[in-house]
C-alpha cells in the first residue's frame, strides 16, 4: 500500500461525520502535514504529538508514515509560511526530510467515530482512553463519547495517582480539595474562554464532584472549583493536559484497528509523552 492508500483506507473506516455533517477534505485539519504520499508504506507510528523524539524513533523503526493527532508546527491548521526563518522549524524539517517521513493529521476522522462493534461508532480518542483506565464499564454517558463515569467515593488524589500511573506521566495537578469523594466525573475538555459559563453550570445542574480537563484558564471554572471546596462543598479538579487525555486514543488505534485496516503493514504506537515536568 501507497502511504495515500493508507490514508484513504483510514478515512473509509472512520464514520467521517461530525454533528451530522459529513467531513469535508477542504476544510477537515486531518491533512498530510508533511512529506510524499506516493510512495509505499513501510511501517506507521501512531502519536498524539509529532515530536523530534517520535520522528526519529519511527525511523528507528523503519517507519515512513507518522499518524499523529495533534498539530506538527505549532499552530491551529499548521500553517508553516510564517516559519520560514525559524530554526526550529528548519531543524524538525531537515530531520524529517533527512528520514524520509510523511505526517498526515488524524484528528476530525478519529472523533467521528470508529467501529467498536457491528454497526457501532465511538469516538475514537475518548473511547481509547476509557479503555486504557480500565473505565469502560464506569461510563455514564452515551458511550459514543464517553466524557462522564461513575466511581464509588473514591478521593480525587487516588484518581490523580491513577491517570498518572496508567499513562506514564510525570505528574498533575489538583485545583480544589484532594480529599474529594468522587461519585460523578466528567471530562469536560476546552476551558479556554469559550463555553467556561455553560461547563460551570452544567457542573452544578448535574452534581459533578470532579472533573478531568484538557485546557482550563485559571480565572474561570479553575476558581470555581476552588472556592466550592474553600466552602465546604466538596469538588476538585485534575489539570491533566490536552496531549495526555488524548493519547491513549492513538495507543488505542495503534493496537486495536489500525493493523486491521492496512493488512501486514507494521503498526507501532509511540508515546510523544508528557510534556510537564516538575518542580517541587
Amino acid at each position: 500500500m501507497t502511504i495515500q492508500e493508507v490514508i484513504d483506507a483510514v478515512k473509509a473506516y472512520s464514520k467521517g461525520e461530525r454533528q451530522g455533517k459529513k467531513i469535508d477534505d477542504a476544510t477537515t485539519r486531518d491533512k498530510v502535514l508533511y512529506g510524499n504520499t506516493d510512495v509505499e508504506c513501510t511501517g506507521i507510528v501512531t502519536t498524539c504529538f509529532a515530536s523530534t523524539k517520535v520522528i526519529r524513533e519511527a525511523h528507528k523503526l523503519g517507519c515512513n508514515l507518522i499518524i499523529p493527532h495533534e498539530a506538527l508546527f505549532w499552530n491551529h491548521g499548521d500553517h508553516q509560511d510564517w516559519l520560514q526563518d525559524n530554526r526550529t522549524y528548519q531543524a524538525k524539517k531537515a530531520l524529517l526530510d533527512e528520514y524520509g517521513i510523511t505526517v498526515w493529521r488524524d484528528h476530525d476522522y478519529i472523533h467521528s467515530g470508529v467501529p467498536v462493534h457491528i454497526r457501532q461508532y465511538v469516538d475514537g480518542i475518548f473511547y481509547g482512553f476509557a479503555k486504557e483506565l480500565g473505565w469502560d464499564k464506569q461510563i455514564i454517558c452515551d458511550p459514543v463519547r464517553p466524557m462522564d463515569y461513575s466511581f464509588d467515593g473514591v478521593p480525587a488524589k487516588l484518581i490523580a495517582k491513577e491517570l498518572i500511573e496508567k499513562l506514564h506521566l510525570n505528574g498533575t495537578r489538583i485545583v480544589g480539595d484532594p480529599e474529594t469523594l468522587v461519585h460523578k466525573l466528567r471530562i469536560v475538555g476546552h476551558i479556554d474562554g469559550r463555553a467556561d459559563n455553560e461547563v460551570l453550570a452544567a457542573f452544578e445542574t448535574e452534581d459533578f464532584d470532579c472533573a478531568i480537563t484538557l485546557e482550563c484558564t485559571d480565572y474561570t471554572f479553575n476558581e470555581y472549583i476552588r472556592d466550592s471546596a474553600e466552602l465546604g462543598i466538596p469538588k476538585a479538579l485534575i489539570l491533566l493536559g490536552h496531549f495526555n487525555t488524548e493519547e491513549p486514543g492513538m495507543k488505542f488505534m495503534a493496537e486495536t484497528w489500525l493493523p486491521k485496516v492496512v493488512g501486514k503493514i507494521p503498526v507501532h504506537f509511540v508515546q510523544s509523552g508528557d510534556g510537564f515536568q516538575y518542580i517541587h
